[in-house]
């Protein structure tokens, strides 16, 4: 059966996660994607957080699964002379280096365009044009500056990062998208086109709610947030703890065995149309005809007492049993689910969501599959590739050169 993207070729000069991220995604959808990785060493991410001596890291195959990994030093004439043969063959470039670090390699856009008119080139950056553009940024400078840790934490604590990678695997898919865009707008004029994405823009798309929230602070407190029914704001979106922040009001729960575990937790929102239903069954029916408890609007500067009296209940279960009551009675709650939990959950290595993969150095580990399934293109997830496992494949089949030149280039470090 024929990947969505089959035919297509990506140059993917990206590295650690954000772009990894990106360019995975593409392969998964069936791209053909020939990863640049400099020689002896390749992408930073092989050797960092290495739990196998000697073998490439977890940090580096969960991000690099189905693409072909080829060493090349551009900064060498032959190098040089490579990437433009690859650029000529292929549809997309990737990058995510340091401002202006293409650009001393000799392929500024402009260059790229001439090689090759249909050519789409996508970057990804830490901020967009700015007084910030040339600065270097990480995962936790993305959530600082895209608006994401200022309003994560609880309220008299610090702001806090979150686990999900927003930042860096957030703002990949988000090249994703762009890049998508670019290949369908290609077909209609023939031409190529510049794709940028900046770890700042992309956090904050993802905190939009917030940026809501910031301007309905001018029209008074926002009283969803129980830890400020007072109206104590300093003018800014608050850190919400575990507030829902939405037009429900939700909070965490400890379950049964929470002194010993520390994910005994589920989260249950309590939903205004499931509310009689969820009063009944934790002993509180007489709220129903308490004009102080039986409005949304009457509960608002209650919340605090109404999730107490919930999770008194909620402690004499176990979380999974605590969903197993709620869900029929359609009040949203979800577990909180370890990582051990989920990488053990059937149901996820059913669907390709959690993957078990053979690599020749490490044997078999856990990956994340493609989150977003197609009926009519199905993803294998395959193994990431070894260090330069696919370089005299590329260079003979893609760059025409012959064993001689392939040897030649070996032995003056272009590859």
């Amino acid at each position: 059966m024929e990947k969505a993207l089959e035919g297509i070729r990506i140059l993917d000069m990206t590295h650690v996660q954000s772009g990894p991220a990106c360019t995975q995604l593409l392969a998964w959808f069936g791209a053909d994607v020939i990863k640049i990785e400099r020689p002896g060493e390749g992408d930073p991410t092989r050797s960092q957080l290495r739990d196998i001596p000697d073998a490439d890291s977890l940090y580096f195959t969960m991000l690099n699964s189905n693409k072909r990994s080829i060493t090349l030093n551009p900064k060498t004439p032959e190098g040089k002379r490579i990437l433009t043969k690859l650029i000529e063959m292929c549809d997309v470039m990737v990058e995510n280096f340091a401002p202006g670090a293409i650009e001393r390699m000799g392929f500024p856009w402009e260059t790229i365009q001439q090689i090759n008119p249909r050519m789409i080139y996508a970057s990804l950056k830490g901020f967009g044009p700015g007084p910030y553009e040339d600065c270097k940024v990480y995962e936790n400078v993305a959530q600082c500056c895209g608006g994401a840790a200022s309003t994560t934490g609880e309220l008299h604590g610090a702001p806090m990062m979150s686990g999900a990678q927003i930042g860096d695997s957030g703002t990949g898919i988000h090249l994703v998208a762009g890049i998508l865009a670019a290949l369908l707008q290609r077909e209609k004029t023939g031409r190529g086109q510049r794709v940028t994405c900046a770890m700042q823009d992309a956090v904050l798309n993802l905190c939009r709610v917030k940026l809501r929230d910031q301007q309905r602070l001018a029209h008074g407190p926002l009283k969803e947030y129980p830890q400020y029914l007072n109206g104590g704001f300093n003018g800014s979106v608050p850190r919400a703890g575990n507030a829902s922040g939405g037009g429900h009001p939700g909070w965490l729960m400890r379950c049964k065995g929470w002194e010993t575990d520390q994910d005994a937790y589920i989260y249950v929102v309590a939903q205004s149309q499931a509310f009689a239903a969820l009063a009944k069954l934790i002993g509180h029916e007489d709220w129903l005809a308490d004009p102080e408890y039986n409005t949304p609007e009457a509960r608002l500067n209650k919340l605090d007492k109404v999730f107490a009296e919930i999770e008194k209940w909620t402690m004499t279960m176990t979380k999974m049993e605590v969903m197993a009551t709620l869900n029929p009675l359609n009040v949203p709650c979800g577990p909180i689910l370890s990582m051990k939990e989920i990488a053990q959950e059937p149901a996820l290595r059913k669907t390709g969501t959690v993957v078990e993969v053979a690599h020749p150095e490490r044997g078999k580990y856990l990956t994340v599959g493609n989150p977003i399934k197609l009926s009519d293109s199905p993803v294998e997830v395959r193994r990431s590739p070894l260090l330069g496992e696919h370089t005299e494949e590329i260079l003979r089949n893609l760059v025409g050169m012959n064993e001689n030149d392939i040897h030649a280039a070996r032995q003056q470090g272009v590859i």
